[in-house]
């Protein structure tokens, strides 16, 4: 890391070409969740994660259901991005098919096919 300053030297005690050893303070790094770019809906009122819980239909009979949790979205990098709020660790998230769903919805998982999750993805053909 290289840091330039700038500070007064009235008694002229620093000379062109002199070094110091520094310390840089950075601020403390925020625990965070991170998650697929995919697993985001983007919408105008805020995003959202889909959230995989248990439900029971009107005869008592449990299926798979999601919840939609708005999320504060942190940085994202790559094929990565940081939840700071709105999901737990261990909470299992939809990563596919977003756009379809709605809170109550039904679903089937499949996780036959992942979706990437490159910190620094090179696409194909580039």
């Amino acid at each position: 890391m290289q840091v330039q300053a700038t500070l007064q030297n009235h008694d002229l005690k620093l000379r062109p070409g002199m070094f110091a050893t520094v310390s840089v303070l950075l601020p403390q790094r925020e625990r965070v969740i991170a998650l697929s770019v995919s697993a985001v809906h983007y919408a105008p009122y805020g995003d959202s994660v889909f959230v995989v819980s248990e439900a029971k239909d009107e005869n008592d009979k449990p299926y798979k259901a999601v919840k939609e949790q708005f999320v504060k979205l942190g940085t994202a990098h790559g094929d990565l991005i940081a939840v700071s709020s709105g999901v737990k660790p261990g909470d299992e998230v939809v990563t596919s098919g977003v756009f379809r769903l709605k809170s109550g919805a039904a679903i089937l998982i499949n996780n036959k096919v992942q979706p990437d999750a490159e910190p620094s993805p090179t696409p194909a053909n580039s």
